[in-house]
């Protein structure tokens, strides 16, 4: 009888504290965001990431009631930002405003075993997609794809491309067309879109890819002219541009995108409390036009889709890094 009145003194109090904890966890969860919510930015403050991050993380924080405070972590293609959200509490209080190559691309170029694109995230919602666009400067003659391909063919020594540094975005989709195209291209490698563009327009290198937001306005400047757009569809900022598609690279596609993760595990209640919010984001009129003003889509694909884009990517992407011999530098 004493046994069974200690084992009864030494359980009952066990029994109550993992009641209450438990209780305690639903009960934030309902409530959840009870504090701030740190979106972590990959990139630098100031550049396309981080102006479309803290765009939205304003009408984020109008859905959430709550604050929503941008983190710059720059580094590594983004990684150190997706690292640090993979390793982080999985309570919803941190997430990752991400853009595509921070887990389709870098990973793959960098061989990288920080985290597991496909395992190490809760997938919130993507946000916006973007296409880039082929840039050529005014002296090249190539008016098209096409006269370019058959200028690299006749000068495998003179065509040159640029980007924002190794292993990026507009690298690999460079070395896609190049590939595809089966011509002799040199890479040359810039610490920003920037220095890269003002090569390409006083003729130091051939051309380089860029984002259409950004793109768009070299083009109807003068200052480059835009050959094709990397997209199935033209983009409505650039109607008289082709796709790449159109332009006779057969099933040449590259929509990156930005989207919202967050470490693995979230509970339920509050992943779906995210998605609905970034849905209804989506949805809101004057962010739709503060999106296509920049340059970028709202994606309405959900995040089954999400998933599924970023399988593609990472299959696409390993086939051009192993084909082309591409290694972190």
């Amino acid at each position: 009888m004493k046994r069974r009145h200690l084992l009864s003194a030494l359980v009952l109090p066990l029994f109550v504290a993992c009641s209450t904890l438990a209780g305690s966890s639903v009960f934030a969860q309902a409530n959840w965001p009870e504090r701030p919510v740190k979106l972590l930015v990959g990139y630098s403050a100031g550049g396309p990431v981080d102006v479309t991050a803290r765009t939205f993380a304003r009408f984020l924080g109008e859905q959430l009631k709550q604050s929503v405070v941008i983190e710059n972590r720059a580094g590594a293609s983004g990684m150190i930002a997706a690292d640090a959200t993979a390793k982080a509490n999985p309570d919803g209080y941190t997430l990752n405003f991400v853009a595509s190559p921070s887990l389709t691309i870098s990973p793959i170029v960098q061989k990288s075993t920080l985290f597991d694109p496909r395992k190490d995230f809760t997938l919130l919602g993507l946000v916006v997609s973007y296409a880039n666009v082929l840039l050529i400067g005014p002296q090249v003659p190539a008016k098209t794809v096409k006269e370019l391909i058959d200028y690299a063919r006749k000068n495998p020594d003179k065509v040159s491309f640029g980007s924002a540094g190794f292993g990026g975005s507009n690298h690999l989709s460079a070395e896609l067309l190049k590939q595809a195209t089966d011509t002799q291209m040199l890479h040359v490698p810039y610490k920003g879109n920037s220095p890269a563009m003002m090569d390409v327009v006083s003729g130091k290198i051939t051309f380089m890819f860029d984002i259409t937001g950004t793109g768009r306005n070299f083009i109807s400047s003068g200052q480059a002219r835009g050959l094709a757009v990397t997209s199935k569809q033209r983009n409505p900022s650039l109607p008289d541009v082709p796709t790449m598609i159109e332009a006779g690279i057969a099933d040449y596609e590259v929509v990156g995108w930005f989207g919202v993760t967050g470490p693995k595990a979230i509970p339920a209640a509050i992943s779906d409390k995210l998605t609905a919010a970034i849905d209804a984001v989506k949805k809101n009129p004057d962010f739709l036009k503060a999106i296509e003003e920049g340059g970028y889509a709202v994606d309405m694909a959900d995040n089954k889709e999400f998933a599924a884009r970023i399988d593609r990517e990472l299959k696409m992407w390993d086939q051009v890094v192993t084909k082309g011999k591409i290694e972190a530098q």
